[in-house]
Parts: C-alpha cells; structure tokens; sequence
C-alpha cells in the first residue's frame, strides 16, 4: 500500500497514466457541461431568428452537444498530455470514431425533422411521425456504421454481401411486415393521412389519426377507444378523410311533416331556424346559406332535408342535436305537425 502511494506522489509531481486518465476525464466533462450551456443559447437565438420551434430544434440537437463536447475534451486532452505514441494513435481513432458518429446523428436528426415539417407544415404544431424517423434512422445509422468499420480497416464487402443475401431471404419472410411499411411510407409521401386526421374506413371503422408507425396505424374513435390497422389494409381499402382538402362539411337532417301543410310556410321557419343555429352555435359555419329539399311525397306525409354545414364532423352529433331540440320547439309553436307515423 505504501508503494502504491509512493507511485502516485510520483505521478502527481512527473506524470504518469493515473493522471494523464484523470486529466483525460477532467477535460471530457468540462467539455461536455460547456456545449451543454452552449447548445442551449443557440437554440434559442434559432428559434427567434429562423423562426423555428424550440421543440423541433431540441430534436435536432439531441444528444448533438455530448458528442460534440466529447470531441473537443479529446483534442484538449491530446494537445495538453504527454502520451505516448500508441495512445496518441488510440486518440485519433477514438477522435474520428466520435467525429462519424456525431455527423451520423445530426444528419438523421435534420432530415427526419425536414420531412415531418414538409409533411405537416399546413399544421400548427410540429408532429413527428414514427414511421419516418424510424425508416431514416435506421438507414442512416447504417451508414454511418459502415463508415466507422471502414475507418478501423474492416472490411465492409463480405458484410454487404451477407446483408444482401440475408436481406432477400427477410424479405421474402417478412412480406407483410414490408408490405405494412412501404404502405405507410406511400400514405405519408402520398399526403392522403396525416397525423391528426378524422377518417372512416370503408368496414366502419372511424376516428383520429394518432400515430402511424412502420406496422400499423392507429385511429383513436369518438368513444376514446383505440383501433390498431396495418398500413396495408388502409392503402388498398376506399376510405373517408374528414380534414381534406377541408374539415368542414356538409350534413343533412331528415324530417317529414303531414299532408296540409303549408310548404312555404314549413320552408320559411325551417330555414330560420337552421340560420340561427348555425349563427349561435360554435360548431356550425356562419357563412353558409342553408338549404331545404322537398324529397318524397309518402304515403303518410312529405319528405324532406335540411342541408347544413359543420366546422368538423366531429361535431355532428352536437349540431343536429341543437337543431333538432330548436325546430320541434318552434314547429309546434307554429303549429306544424311532424309525422311520427313510418311509411
């Protein structure tokens, strides 16, 4: 034990690997608290100046300031020791090392974060869509991978020869699983869903779009209960979108009144009625005229819509509730009778 201290007092005053891997160390930390701090204020400047969210410039960065102080703790600590050769030479390695990877990250970062804001730019908030930083990542890391066996003299062929060969024999296992990506990369590329959409699907299905990975998309319904769809049923299925090109949309109500009524008269209140409705309610379209159409004379009585126009169809149900609660009360101030009876 004594020697131990002996050897270290040494080191402390000549030099010595103990110190030099303390001194290492020291310089790595500082360099990565100091990027921390740095990366912080340059995010915000960013945002104000570019115009860009913070959210999406944090995902940019992330984990950018680490390597980067890891970088430069390296270089202090190669320029400030005295080593010798072999850990000079493991430096460097360990320099361009954490150099590919730190360029790998970034690039997969920006161009993850450039898709999702081409794909959502006509919406509010930046959304990322899993499926797409999935698929990029995925490549992008790989290359980088490469990049890095390549630097260390590691042959890289007979990996892309295994990888080619036991890519076939995967795709060939895994057709569904690549039929439900490349379904969902074409629906995102495509624009026909975007994360955030109100669609109903051909077997009824219906709801928001809430996320979209590489498998499966998932619609979360009115009732708040979630419903998993693999890419490739949506892609090959007719379905609905509520939200293009827009989200309003028109609805008709159907009523039916009996035989002695005055039409003209039944039309003037209805339409004042739908009118007010719309005016007084958030969730009807203040600007639109609405509409009546004689459809049928029944058996019993005479057929007809009342056609309306809604922010969202969400809000049908609420709409035609409003109305509904509104016109028999006035009908029957007016004296209009309704026809209970069915054909």
């Amino acid at each position: 034990m004594p020697a131990f201290f002996d050897s270290l007092e040494q080191e402390i005053l000549h030099g010595g690997p103990h110190i030099h891997l303390l001194a290492f160390l020291i310089c790595l930390s500082v360099g990565i608290v100091v990027l921390q701090y740095v990366f912080r204020i340059l995010i915000v400047f960013l945002s104000k100046s570019r115009h860009i969210s913070e959210d999406c410039l944090r995902q940019i960065f992330r984990a950018i300031p680490t390597c980067v102080g890891i970088l430069i703790g390296i270089k202090i600590a190669k320029w400030s020791l005295t080593v010798p050769d072999f850990v000079q030479a493991f430096l460097d390695g360990l320099f361009h090392t954490v150099l590919t990877v730190t360029v790998t990250i970034l690039i997969a970062h920006v161009i993850s974060a450039y898709l999702n804001y081409k794909l959502d730019r006509s919406s509010k908030q930046y959304a990322a869509t899993s499926i797409l930083t999935t698929a990029i990542n995925c490549v992008v890391y790989s290359i980088g991978a490469l990049i890095v066996l390549d630097s260390y003299d590691i042959s890289i062929s007979p990996l892309l020869t295994a990888f080619g060969v036991g890519g076939l024999a995967s795709a060939l296992a895994l057709q569904d699983t690549l039929s439900n990506l490349f379904s969902g990369i074409t629906m995102l590329m495509s624009k026909q869903i975007r994360i955030g959409d109100y669609i109903r699907l051909a077997t009824h299905e219906e709801g928001r779009v809430v996320d979209l990975n590489w498998r499966n998309t998932t619609i979360r319904t009115p009732t708040g209960n979630m419903v998993i769809v693999p890419n490739k049923t949506i892609a090959a299925s007719a379905l609905i979108n509520y939200e293009q090109p827009l989200a309003e949309c028109t609805i008709t109500i159907p009523l039916k009144i009996v035989y002695g009524s005055d039409l003209q008269h039944v039309e003037q209140v209805t339409l004042e009625v739908a009118q007010d409705v719309l005016h007084h309610s958030e969730y009807g379209v203040t600007g639109f005229q609405p509409k009546i159409r004689f459809t049928d004379l029944g058996e019993y009585g005479i057929s007809f819509l009342v056609v309306l126009r809604i922010r969202n169809i969400v809000d049908e149900a609420t709409l035609r509730h409003q109305f509904i609660k509104r016109i028999y009360k006035k009908y029957k101030e007016e004296g209009i009778a309704l026809l209970i009876r069915k054909d």
